[in-house]
């Protein structure tokens, strides 16, 4: 019976993470998303094209879509055998969801917020230095994609650092979320494989820029 709940958990999520509030947000404001500015459905560009507060709303949803199912596993499940996994696969599915939605064909986002939420019910310190850094590389920068690869590569270096110290709970630490976040970092820095390339070309766009 565990096994079933944990599955229809994993799944669950996968699916949660998979409603696509960008795409939607921009639908209800005319706008598809997926056609205009950097024709991503994350909540930077969802800003550019449809404003600023259906981003705040867009950032919001996917953040929430990301932590919920994480809290609901760790809620579910704590005590179990399986515990560390059911939480681990949980976290994994609602950021896949996002980046690989089964509602629009598998073509999703890059997973930023998704994954700062689920990282958030999990292991929050971590995400919240990598979020000090991500604001700082920002406002230096105003580059949403370089501040967002910074803070990715920050965070599995702050929660290893953070096992070899011995801070933090015995979930935040085990080495199965660790490598885990590891993982999801380096999907994260994947998915801004066109921005890099602009970075490095000097073609990206600052924020606040229209996309060319």
């Amino acid at each position: 019976m565990e096994m079933i709940n944990a599955v229809l958990m994993i799944l669950g999520a996968y699916l949660l993470g998979s409603i696509p509030w960008g795409f939607l947000i921009g639908k209800y404001n005319g706008v598809d998303v997926r056609q205009v500015g950097s024709k991503n459905i994350g909540a930077t560009n969802v800003t550019r094209c449809v404003g600023k507060k259906a981003g705040k709303l867009c950032f919001a949803l996917d953040f929430l879509k990301g932590a919920l199912p994480v809290v609901a596993a760790q809620y579910f499940f704590k005590g179990g055998r399986c515990f560390e996994y059911v939480v681990i696969a949980t976290l994994f599915a609602t950021v896949l969801g996002h980046m690989f939605p089964v509602f629009l064909k598998f073509r999703g986002g890059k997973g930023v917020s998704t994954a700062a939420g689920a990282i958030m019910a999990l292991t929050p310190i971590p995400l919240l230095i990598a979020l000090v850094v991500w604001v700082v590389v920002f406002l230096v920068s105003r580059y949403v994609s370089l501040a967002s690869i910074a803070a990715a590569a920050v965070l599995p270096i702050v929660a290893w650092v953070f096992y070899l110290i011995g801070f933090g709970s015995d979930l935040a630490r085990s080495q199965g979320v660790l490598i885990f976040l590891t993982i999801i970092a380096l999907l994260a820095i994947l998915r801004h494989h066109a921005n890099i390339l602009r970075l490095l070309n000097g073609t990206e766009n600052r924020f606040g820029k229209k996309e060319k």
